[in-house]
């Protein structure tokens, strides 16, 4: 794990009582939020406050990568947590404001936790979403000066400040609330997982069903990138953790090294889309449309697998190019092997899908009790062997990662929740929908069109979830006002919030799969596109099929609407990618094409 020091002069026992500090840090926020599930209700203005107060150690000091970092972040954290504290410790008085500061002390913390918010999600992501916000805050600041539809009428700087900082809106609103409440529950869970033998599972089930097939370590990425981005939610860190297992098992097999870089990118981006974590993105959807978590779930995975599915369709067209060979028979897992570590994932899977669908529980205590059964399994070994002190080293390691990634999510969630914010006081999603609408002369095709361009420019700069959020809160009204259902409206965007992880100029999913192969990220980005052509069509092919989301309700119409798209982006997949002749590939792409949007 990472340790950090404050001094280069450190001795071990000095690293040994800092590791300690930050697993005992993670432990607290794990104990933290899974109290809150089974505490039960807790004011928003405790808990809210009480999440961020936990992440800023994780930002400010445990990411601090220079000593001055480190010095300023320890100032911030202590400054935070007590402005934090002041919000939750006055909860009651402050409800009674609704939103109004009265006094210097409220103001000058209200601006200080503007500003941490800004400083935390630069420290954990950069610039981009942070200067987003800001923007947003300026205009909600000076709007009143803006000639024009774009202006609005002020805001009182107490009321605007108030409403961000001491009511259940912006830092601690709706969105904030699902970050603590839903989001890193299953954080949590995915830390579990990762900190025992599940990895190891994914990666044996994987090769176990496809590896002695023709480009068979490709196919071996694309499910255990599938299974693995199931539970991390990030492309990036899925691509670190398979791609370190695949990518060299594809170059020693002698794929092209753009190829092998493409599969892992493209496959680790799908784990954004796939039920049941989405990057998180499923469960502010909840928050946002008012839909239960399950249909999410439902409406999300045939369009999930459609995705996977059009990858591994092209992997069989780069066949054609290339000689794809098999896994080695030395490198597949015996069937003993698979057996046993697939039960490290398939238990805490299988008891929180039963929890959910059969015992009628919320996602979150689901997710709770087959966190418990996760730690459980911690205890046995690969071999399913007991042993205590690799318990003990599993258990830490699964606090600190669980610690620093609800961080970073919290952190970013809580920068985008004051975009939301201002856009609410002041009414320019609404005018930023009456703005689409007339650009697109008041049709759905053209609103999706320069939707889905608005997603793809934001998204190169902003991760995945904030992203959406912002696109979704401007876009999704008027594709809405246009007779598109709400859930597809969100999936639509939701979707193309994804591009940016493929997509050039700004693909970071491609930047890290190109520097683990050593190969030109430009190549690998083209290849990466060809590949994930599905990320592209399948999100205009909801629209143009909308039974494909209803698997809840019409299982039999989502079925055979997924089966035409299917053949369709196989169809077109093949014409992208495999050697034939021009006229055969055109051929192939406009067939595909009819069969999706037309027939």
């Amino acid at each position: 794990m990472r340790v950090s020091t404050s001094s280069p002069a450190a001795t071990p026992a000095d690293d040994d009582s800092i590791a300690f500090g930050w697993i005992a840090l993670g432990a607290t926020s794990v104990v933290f939020h899974l109290g809150l599930i089974f505490y039960g209700l807790t004011p928003a203005l405790v808990s809210r406050p009480l999440h961020m107060a936990l992440l800023l150690p994780w930002i400010l000091v445990y990411m601090a990568n220079t000593p001055a970092q480190r010095i300023s972040g320890c100032l911030l954290t202590v400054l935070g947590i007590a402005a934090c504290g002041y919000i939750a410790v006055n909860e009651s008085a402050l409800a009674d404001q609704y939103g109004f500061i009265d006094t210097h002390l409220q103001m000058a913390i209200g601006l200080f936790l503007i500003a941490l918010a800004l400083e935390a999600a630069r420290r954990a992501i950069g610039w981009p979403l942070p200067l987003v916000a800001l923007l947003a805050l300026m205009y909600g600041a000076f709007g009143q000066y803006i000639p024009g539809t774009f202006g609005h009428p002020g805001l009182p700087l107490p009321s605007m400040i108030g409403t961000l900082t001491i009511a259940e809106g912006g830092l601690w609103g709706s969105l904030t609330g699902v970050s603590v409440s839903v989001v890193a529950i299953f954080v949590i869970f995915g830390a579990v997982l990762n900190a025992g033998e599940a990895g190891q599972g994914f990666m044996n089930l994987a090769s176990a069903v496809a590896g002695r097939l023709t480009g068979g370590a490709a196919k071996v990425a694309v499910i255990s990138s599938a299974l693995m981005g199931s539970i991390s939610g990030s492309a990036s860190a899925n691509v670190a953790s398979t791609g370190a297992i695949t990518i060299p098992s594809m170059v020693r097999l002698r794929y092209p090294r753009s190829l092998a870089g493409a599969v892992e990118a493209v496959a680790s981006s799908g784990g954004q889309i796939m039920p049941p974590l989405m990057g998180a993105g499923a469960f502010v959807m909840v928050e946002l449309t008012g839909t239960p978590y399950t249909q999410i779930m439902a409406a999300a995975m045939l369009p999930a697998v459609l995705y996977f599915l059009t990858v591994w369709v092209g992997i069989n067209a780069y066949a054609t190019r290339h000689d794809l060979k098999p896994l080695d028979e030395s490198e597949r897992p015996g069937g003993k092997e698979v057996l046993i570590t697939s039960l490290f994932f398939a238990i805490p899977f299988v008891l929180l899908l039963e929890r959910i669908f059969n015992g009628g529980y919320t996602p979150q205590y689901a997710a709770s009790i087959a966190i418990f059964a996760g730690m459980a399994l911690l205890i046995f070994d690969v071999t399913l062997r007991v042993s205590l002190s690799g318990f003990a080293r599993r258990l830490s390691e699964a606090a600190v990662t669980a610690g620093r990634q609800i961080a970073v999510i919290g952190a970013i969630i809580l920068c985008a929740s004051l975009v939301v914010g201002v856009l609410s006081l002041t009414g320019l999603g609404v005018k930023i929908t009456s703005g689409i609408l007339s650009l697109s002369n008041d049709m759905l095709w053209p609103a999706l069109l320069l939707t889905a361009l608005a997603c793809l420019i934001l998204g190169m700069e902003v991760p995945t979830t904030a992203a959406y959020v912002i696109c979704v809160s401007v876009a999704g009204p008027a594709l809405i006002s246009l007779g598109l259902e709400p859930l597809l409206a969100h999936l639509f965007v939701f979707w193309y919030a994804l591009l940016s992880t493929i997509t050039p100029p700004v693909c970071g999913g491609v930047f890290i799969a190109a520097g683990m192969v050593g190969e030109n990220w430009l190549k690998v980005a083209l290849k990466a596109m060809a590949l994930g052509i599905g990320l592209y069509i399948i999100p205009l092919a909801m629209v143009a099929n909308p039974d494909m989301i209803q698997l809840a309700f019409n299982p039999s119409g989502a079925l055979l609407g997924a089966l035409k798209v299917a053949v369709g982006l196989g169809a077109i997949s093949y014409g992208v990618i495999a050697r034939k002749a021009l006229w055969q590939r055109g051929a192939l792409i406009a067939a595909g094409g009819i069969l999706i949007f037309v027939i």
